[in-house]
């Protein structure tokens, strides 16, 4: 397994390709983490139910995770440029629909139709970065790459508070002047060249899979259980169709990589471990200590302290440890975060809440980049946009495993404070379980 070199150097024209596409990841993590803010005044205005209100994060996380791994096949094989390129342009349109919209149902369509253009978008991007560098300049892209895309996550929470104090619109329209910046710099960035793999596409097994993880994604966020039977009965026929077929849609010999499965199942742990903590946290300091939306973004705004160390730090760490051990011990900084959040009670205030988010920008700074580098290495070029897919798909489910998770857990508790104890468990495991997952890679690679 690939190591990082300290020493590894961008050319100008490297950096502006890196930072364009670094650009598109931090505009997906923000744009994810500001909506939540911006939920109460959206409900307000429009007069959506709380079940309709709903449907403006599921209908992200239906487009997003939906069609993730058909979005990375595509970009192997109609060209990563022209994929990125085109959804790009799509989210634009569509995130400034959700800007204008007077009634709920056209803010949902425009939410499913931009997570529908991220499930394209991302793994274009990131299979830009592992097909274009090599060696340890490829992984110093990526945990660039990765702490961008971290910090969009962490600071979308703070930049929504802001920008829902002066509207909720805004909370659409920022990020479609943000990708239009993006979608003018990618046009020279980005260069031209023949990125296309050969083979036919798969059209039964696009059906199959899609539709399975639609299914799979509507009943872990909304608890359609009957949708999950659908969905597994959709992904086995996914299954037999990708054994038959000449030119598969997923490879699945690309399973049997030991490192990619326990990057996957990684990712997914620690995804659900965050988002789950997120909601809990943001209900917390709301609904118990009364924190405003925006008091509560900045609460949080430490997170973002990965965003800096996870390309000064972490490359270091992984030169002298390796990935394996760097991801290990970034997962169990979370669960020690986790775990430090358990003492919530009524008397809480920002500095009893520091340790826990100071621990948790350390763990994602040592995690998520490294989990990127695991889950891509040794994959032929023809298939990064599938390792890229697949990745990001393992986040989203973990998202919204995680948020379903904790939705349930606290509702066991007969306060809401008792509650939020309660459902702060479930990322202390998802993340204690990560980390164990995580180190089966270090012991083989020691051993």
């Amino acid at each position: 397994m690939a190591t990082t070199e300290t020493t590894a150097r961008f050319s100008g024209r490297e950096w502006s390709l890196l930072l364009v596409l670094c650009g598109a990841i931090f505009l997906e993590g923000i744009d994810v983490a500001m909506m939540g803010v911006a939920l109460p005044s959206i409900q307000a205005e429009l007069g959506m139910s709380a079940g309709a209100l709903q449907w403006v994060v599921s209908a992200y996380v239906l487009g997003y995770g939906g069609f993730m791994l058909l979005g990375g096949r595509a970009a192997d094989l109609l060209g990563r440029r022209r994929v990125f390129l085109f959804w790009l342009a799509v989210f634009v349109v569509f995130s400034g629909l959700g800007g204008l919209a007077q009634d709920g149902w056209v803010l949902i369509t425009a939410r499913f139709v931009t997570g529908l253009s991220a499930a394209f978008l991302t793994p274009a991007g990131l299979s830009i970065i592992t097909t274009t560098f090599t060696g340890p300049r490829r992984d110093q892209a990526l945990l660039v790459y990765g702490g961008i895309g971290a910090a969009g996550f962490s600071l979308g929470m703070v930049v929504g508070g802001l920008l829902t104090v002066v509207g909720w619109r805004w909370v659409f329209f920022a990020p479609v002047v943000l990708a239009l910046l993006i979608l003018v710099a990618s046009l020279k960035a980005i260069p031209k060249s023949a990125d296309r793999a050969t083979g036919r596409f798969d059209l039964a097994g696009a059906v199959t899979v899609t539709g399975g993880m639609v299914l799979l994604v509507l009943a872990i966020a909304e608890g359609v259980w009957p949708a999950l039977v659908g969905g597994v009965a959709l992904l086995a026929a996914f299954v037999v169709i990708e054994r038959r077929t000449a030119d598969p849609l997923v490879r699945l010999g690309i399973l049997r990589s030991g490192p990619l499965l326990r990057a996957n199942v990684s990712a997914l742990l620690l995804a659900a471990a965050f988002f789950g903590f997120q909601l809990v946290a943001v209900l917390y300091l709301q609904q118990v200590l009364g924190w405003s939306a925006l008091e509560t973004g900045l609460a949080l705004l430490v997170v973002g302290i990965d965003s800096v160390l996870a390309p000064t730090l972490t490359p270091r760490l992984v030169a002298r440890f390796g990935l394996a051990p760097v991801v290990t011990a970034g997962l169990l900084l979370a669960t020690a975060s986790f775990t430090l959040f358990l003492r919530i009670d009524h008397g809480w205030g920002y500095w009893q809440l520091f340790p826990t988010v100071l621990l948790l920008g350390l763990a994602f700074a040592l995690a998520y980049g490294p989990l990127t580098i695991i889950a891509t290495d040794g994959i032929a070029d023809a298939e990064q946009g599938l390792a890229g897919g697949l990745l990001n798909t393992s986040f989203q489910f973990g998202a919204a495993l995680g948020v379903a998770g904790v939705t349930a857990v606290a509702a066991l508790g007969d306060t809401p404070l008792e509650g939020y104890r309660l459902a702060v468990l479930f990322p202390v495991a998802a993340a204690l379980v990560a980390a164990l997952t995580a180190s089966r890679g270090a012991r083989r690679r020691s051993a």
